[in-house]
């Protein structure tokens, strides 16, 4: 019993702790945080525009191509509501009172999703349809304020030296939990009978969306700066004379446009073209690509301490950029596209998301973090989710009315290959200029990673 509590009084996460020397308080604040973070991981996988439940239930209401990619494109946009939100934040400092107010009742209305057939008639056509777009603009509106909450209180509450690997040993635990959800959930989905399917799907998701929400409510309020009433303009001159913040907001606006031009709609492909059903979309999808982010996630944690931000950000931002191909060798049945482009491209889209994380609280000073946090999230989801995911939608809906890329070359290749010219060339035209927190070069990162495999590959010989 002893060795077991020793065990797990040494796990990496409280070594970490202990290295910082964090009260009892802190660490209980900052272990809640992730269990929430774990349960909105379990809300996320279900709840969304571009999940494999959003997904059926969009195609059972009968949404096309545009519809689809408005479906994808609604949360991103009300993004724009986290300025004034970040405003109200940095004024008041009641983090604690509006996640447990404005979040709770956001994701509380994902309770409703799965009601919509039973509840709304199916006439007029299309009611059915919008009543899903309003009760989506409805909770992503008021979700705006769970970023610019919770982002801003984490980085308050873990030190700057241990705040990067805090966030890889994050990721690693939403990986597993992706893992181990996913795989529920996609069982879920091709079990239950069509009838209660959504309903049931959907009230799993809203109640773990409400938990997460819950879990702050025993988090301490820590603020690294008094209260401030900040005004719009001065907010916004702040933040844009920030020259390494404004560049970016620049690179991952354009990062994530060019990714979500064709990535919102490769699960929607990959089911209705390919034929692949909820389950092997979960293995091979959401699965692998967890399975590939908890082996990497620490090589790029100990990256980023190395090599800084810029190197990392290159690296996996080129490997990220070309995975998508991996479609063009697509088949009805077949479910090689789908798991290389997750398992592969995971190794690289987690380095990215790291690096953005990070350069995020690097470049933003204490003062006004969430309005800097919250400009960032608008820019980078109206600007580059959104409006890449509306653009791809009405791309695939041009193919079709001018009756381009027939055969075995469809729209939906064309678009990819598209994006994937798009975002190689702003990974290398818009990272190199960016400032690197370290000195390290993303030429020793590349030879670093390569006397790895070469070290792996030796002992495998010698065995």
């Amino acid at each position: 019993m002893r060795s077991l509590r020793d065990r797990l009084r040494h796990n990496p996460l409280n070594l970490l702790y202990d290295e910082a020397r964090l009260p009892h308080i802190i660490r209980r604040s900052l272990n809640f945080i992730l269990l929430a973070n774990i349960f909105g991981t379990f809300h996320g996988i279900i709840c969304g525009g571009g999940t494999t439940a959003m997904i059926g239930l969009a195609n059972e209401l009968g949404a096309g191509d545009f519809t689809f990619g408005l479906l994808n494109g609604i949360p991103q946009a009300a993004a724009l509501l986290q300025i004034p939100f970040s405003m109200l934040v940095s004024r008041t400092q009641k983090r604690k009172k509006y996640m447990l107010t404005i979040g709770v009742f956001s994701r509380a209305l994902w309770l409703l999703f799965g009601l919509i057939p039973l509840l709304v008639p199916a006439s007029p056509a299309g009611l059915q349809l919008w009543t899903l777009i309003f009760l989506l603009g409805i909770s992503s509106c008021c979700g705006s304020v769970i970023n610019v909450c919770w982002f801003p209180w984490f980085s308050d509450l873990a030190p700057i030296h241990i705040r990067s690997r805090l966030l890889s040993f994050r990721e690693i635990l939403l990986a597993c939990t992706n893992f181990l959800v996913g795989l529920a959930v996609a069982a879920l989905l091709d079990a239950l009978p069509p009838s209660s399917r959504y309903i049931i799907i959907f009230l799993l998701g809203g109640a773990a969306g409400i938990m997460d929400m819950v879990c702050f409510a025993f988090c301490k309020e820590v603020h690294s700066a008094p209260p401030k009433k900040q005004k719009f303009f001065s907010m916004f001159k702040q933040v844009f004379h920030t020259r390494p913040f404004v560049r970016l907001i620049v690179m991952w606006t354009a990062w994530c446009f060019t990714a979500n031009l064709s990535g919102a709609y490769l699960s929607r492909y990959a089911i209705n073209e390919m034929g692949l059903n909820f389950m092997q979309m979960m293995i091979f999808g959401t699965m692998a690509a967890s399975i590939s982010t908890i082996l990497v996630m620490p090589r790029w944690g100990r990256a980023l301490n190395t090599y800084g931000c810029r190197s990392v950000m290159l690296i996996a931002g080129i490997g990220a950029s070309l995975t998508p191909l991996f479609f063009l060798l697509s088949a009805p049945g077949s479910i090689w596209p789908v798991f290389l482009h997750n398992f592969i491209g995971a190794m690289f889209w987690s380095g990215t998301n790291l690096s953005a994380n990070s350069m995020q609280l690097s470049y933003s000073p204490d003062e006004g973090r969430p309005s800097y946090i919250a400009i960032f999230a608008c820019v980078t989801a109206l600007v580059g989710t959104a409006l890449g995911t509306m653009t791809g939608g009405a791309l695939l809906e041009a193919f079709d009315r001018m009756a381009l890329f027939a055969g075995r070359f469809d729209k939906y290749m064309a678009l990819i290959v598209l994006s994937v010219v798009l975002r190689f060339g702003i990974t290398l035209l818009l990272v190199p200029p960016m400032e690197n927190d370290r000195e390290g070069t993303p030429r020793q990162l590349i030879r670093a990673f390569g006397n790895t495999f070469r070290n792996l590959n030796f002992r495998k010989r010698r065995a």
